[in-house]
């Protein structure tokens, strides 16, 4: 039942359309109510009642999660007339203020508090209902009367007063489904962005809007196409690569089977009066007592939660104060030397943004300083005293300081295209607007300092931990380009000096399209690269815009000159070549156990800037990657000189033997290793006589390399020197023991090989502590061809002999190492006789067909990878060829 003595609804309004929500009892649940009774009276065009209804709803919506502690339920609707909103809650008090009885509003908590006395005061009718489980309030806002066919007016103004604007105006019309991309482009829309419908037509919005945009920050893009209604400035990106600013309208819709979508309506940002919504006009007096909070008059409620767009909103609103044709604020750096531009309207934004300019200019007197107020009535008179409308067309401005504590935070400032249009009174209002701004605009740029320093933590950590996962040289270089772009520039390029007195080197270039790199590669390797200048920090680079800008102006006057009217791929490529460069570009140099080994550039498209935060980050980025790079660099020299010491202990080549068939297969365990404790040889002795060698030394590595150099050599010299197979080995075995504590034993086949005039190869043949030879018949069938003897390295008197061994035409003698026999999968191990089963399956096979089949079966024995070196010989006397 309703409350006695408050007027309930009437029922007889009809309801055109509805609106809900639930918000949780958390403080945060009052901005967004606030923001979807906002949204949602814009959305349904009554934009005249907005205000009175988000203050209804802010006091009670903040009754209800912060004072009861219950949730809110809130429920818009709308009528011909004007709209009911109705707030519930789950704590049904029943006590209603009395205005008249002298009862004050003692507790902002309670029923009797301002959020009930607002009601009363500023809507056209109000109740209170309640049920045994919740309470609720509603209130009644009427719309306005209007004179018959008038929405809005302006003053007569004279005509050079008016807004600016083309001799033919374009109002681009797109619509966005739900998922953000795009279904309708129409012909203006071409005309102005260069891309044909069935260009844009299915692909995101996102891909072409230049939304504000700062890391670790969201963009916002998504959440604006979601809105009922939007209004702002942003840019789109055209097809020669240029960001053209755009002033916008978004107006959410749904179709007739409930399908929503957002219609954006864009114009040239200098043309924004055609879509702007006009100002307010000021509240009746009967208003006038009503309490406001002086930030939000300026910057309308909800305030944005994020530093672009509170920026973004102050510059509007300044701009709209003043009736400005422009608007900028800068922000202070740490040590207040620099104000760093962040929001600009009405100015070529692009170019302007993240631009840093001295507090304190040069001269003396009231216009010199940033920390204080000034009225330039025409810039003409004072050239270069506002460098920032330098070439804008801007004649008149006014500038005030923001400052917290006596600090210097920041500059606020409205220009004009007329001179002479602004004096002390302007500059007295804007400054009270400055004023109550600057602790809102602090707090939100020391948020965002905040979150910029936990993401780039995050980045560097990232980044170390990728550099260190590498020792490679091409892949650091990736690594380095890719964590570059987009995050922190648009595109880099990495140069590198092999030594001090070599030039540097252009190395790897990537850009965030892909389509740009080869011709951003070209651009940069015909002019000379930066200087490689130790000193830390970054320095700007200006080489590649020039050459970039001089190429295209070159190439277009060459197609212009040849009178061809449609431009060619040539001077496409060179226009969005001089595009990608033609913003800043910086060099970091790359660092390295106190010598420069690269540079890193990082460049951004036309008229853009880098902002401090990303270059502090970049240069932290570019210490990491020079380490990383100078140790990958290193790590490639040693290996570089290891394999080639390994490659050194390896036979150059196999000799041709007459009448027998030779094929080796060698595979050294350990990364990096080319040569391990597993040898082979097989060399000419004498005219028709022939060595073979296949050894193991104990262990691998580097350590056993050596032995196996050592053995390898000795063989050669002493069989040539005349010595039989037991001299030979005996010697050798004296070598290996004169080495004292760098000895290890060596097991060793050792024999030499006569081809014979009937077609058989006579061998005599040393088996010293080593997998025994084995010999395969035509017949299938496999014996030992050696017996075992003691190895080397071990005991210093061996009595060594040799065995002889005939081999007939089709027979096979294979020699292998422990690696072959020893392969192992759990308990298993493959050994002589699964070696020996192996080989009764090669009979007909050629020397090669043979190793190939050998090596296949023991690397199937198991599914883990080798840990062993291994090494296969095969020798075969062929059958006599049959005419």
């Amino acid at each position: 039942m309703a409350e006695p003595g408050v007027e309930t609804r009437t029922r007889s309004s009809v309801i055109t359309a509805r609106a809900a929500a639930t918000f949780e009892p958390v403080g945060r649940s009052v901005a967004t109510a606030r923001a979807f009774v906002r949204d949602t009276l814009q959305g349904w065009g009554y934009t005249d009642v907005v205000d009175d209804a988000v203050v209804l709803t802010s006091e009670l919506v903040t009754n209800a999660v912060i004072h009861a502690g219950t949730a809110a339920d809130v429920l818009c609707l709308r009528t011909e007339n004007g709209v009911r909103i109705e707030v519930a809650d789950r704590y049904p008090e029943r006590e209603v203020p009395l205005q008249g009885t002298g009862r004050s509003a003692t507790s902002p908590d309670s029923e009797n508090g301002r959020g009930l006395l607002l009601c009363a005061a500023l809507a056209s009718r109000w109740g209170v209902e309640y049920s045994p489980t919740h309470k609720q309030v509603w209130f009644q806002l009427d719309l306005p009367e209007r004179p018959v066919g008038t929405r809005a007016a302006g003053p007569l103004l004279a005509t050079d007063l008016l807004p600016v604007a083309d001799d033919r105006v374009r109002v681009a019309v797109t619509q966005i489904d739900r998922s953000g991309c795009i279904t309708a482009w129409n012909e203006d829309a071409e005309r102005l962005f260069g891309y044909a419908a069935d260009q844009v037509v299915g692909k995101p919005l996102g891909d072409f809007a230049a939304w504000p945009h700062t890391p670790g920050i969201g963009t916002g893009i998504a959440e604006a196409l979601r809105l009922s209604r939007w209004e702002g400035s942003y840019g789109i990106r055209g097809t020669d690569g240029r960001v053209i600013p755009v002033y916008a309208s978004h107006l959410r819709v749904r179709d007739t089977n409930g399908e929503p979508s957002t219609v954006c309506l864009l114009v040239r940002d200098y043309e924004r009066a055609i879509l702007q919504s006009p100002p307010r006009t000021p509240v009746d007096s009967s208003n006038e007592s009503r309490t406001t909070d002086p930030f939000e008059v300026f910057i309308g409620s909800p305030a944005p939660d994020d530093l672009d767009g509170l920026l973004q909103r102050t510059v509007e609103r300044a701009r709209d104060m003043l009736d400005g044709d422009a608007a900028f604020l800068l922000l202070a750096t740490d040590d207040e030397t620099e104000l760093e531009v962040r929001a600009t309207t009405g100015l070529p934004s692009a170019r302007q943004r993240f631009a840093r300019v001295p507090v304190e200019a040069a001269g003396t007197g009231r216009y010199s300083s940033a920390r204080m107020p000034a009225v330039h009535e025409d810039l003409l008179a004072v050239p270069g005293s506002v460098p920032l409308l330098n070439g804008t067309g801007m004649r008149s401005v006014v500038t005030v300081p923001l400052k917290v504590e006596g600090r210097l935070t920041g500059s606020l400032g409205v220009a004009a295209e007329a001179s002479g249009r602004y004096s002390n009174e302007e500059a007295l209002r804007l400054q009270f607007a400055a004023d109550r701004i600057a602790l809102a605009v602090e707090s939100a740029r020391l948020g965002e300092l905040e979150r910029l320093r936990r993401g780039s933590l995050s980045f560097l950590v990232e980044a170390s931990d990728l550099l260190a996962g590498t020792l490679d040289r091409d892949q650091t270089l990736a690594l380095m380009a890719q964590m570059t772009v987009p995050t922190l520039a648009t595109w880099c390029a990495v140069y590198t000096i092999a030594d001090p007195t070599s030039e540097p080197y252009l190395s790897y270039v990537l850009h965030e399209d892909e389509e740009r790199i080869d011709g951003l590669k070209a651009l940069l390797s015909k002019i000379p690269p930066p200087e490689p200048v130790p000193s830390p920090g970054a320095r700007v680079w200006t080489a590649p815009a020039d050459a970039a800008h001089q190429a295209a102006l070159r190439t277009s006057m060459r197609e212009l000159g040849l009178g061809s009217t449609p431009l060619s791929s040539g001077i496409g490529t060179t226009l969005a070549t001089a595009s990608a460069v033609g913003g800043e570009t910086v060099v970091l140099p790359l660092v390295a156990r106190n010598r420069v080994i690269g540079m890193l550039t990082l460049g951004k498209p036309s008229d853009d800037h880098f902002r401090q935060e990303i270059l502090e980050l970049a240069e932290d980025l570019s210490r990491r990657a020079a380490l990383a790079l100078d140790n990958a660099r290193l790590y490639s020299e040693r290996t570089a000189i290891s394999q080639s010491l390994q490659r050194s202990l390896l036979p150059p080549g196999l000799p041709q033997i007459p009448g027998v068939e030779v094929d080796v297969i060698y595979r050294a365990a350990g990364e990096g290793n080319e040569v391990g404790g597993d040898f082979y040889d097989l060399f000419p002795i004498r005219e028709n006589a022939y060595g073979f060698a296949i050894g193991d030394v104990c262990g691998t590595g580097p350590e056993a390399a050596a032995v196996t150099g050592l053995a390898r050599h000795a063989l050669r010299l002493l069989a040539r020197e005349g010595f039989g197979g037991p001299a030979v080995l005996e010697r050798l075995n004296a070598a290996i023991l004169d080495e004292g504590a760098r000895s290890r034993f060596l097991t060793l086949l050792y024999g030499e090989l006569w081809p014979q005039p009937d077609g058989s190869a006579l061998l005599k043949v040393v088996c010293a502590g080593h997998p025994l030879p084995l010999r395969l018949r035509q017949d299938g069938s496999v014996e030992p061809a050696a017996e075992p003897q003691p190895l080397l390295g071990v005991m210093e008197d061996l009595e060594l002999y040799e065995q002889t061994v005939t081999l007939d035409p089709g027979d096979v003698l294979l020699c292998v190492t422990d690696g072959v026999t020893e392969r192992r999968e759990g308990p298993r191990m493959l050994g002589d006789d699964g070696l020996a089963e192996v080989l009764t399956t090669c009979t007909g096979l050629t020397a090669g067909a043979v190793t190939a089949r050998i090596m296949r079966a023991v690397e199937r024995f198991a599914a883990e990878p080798p840990s062993d070196d291994m090494a296969i010989l095969a020798m075969r006397v062929p059958e006599p060829h049959q005419e």
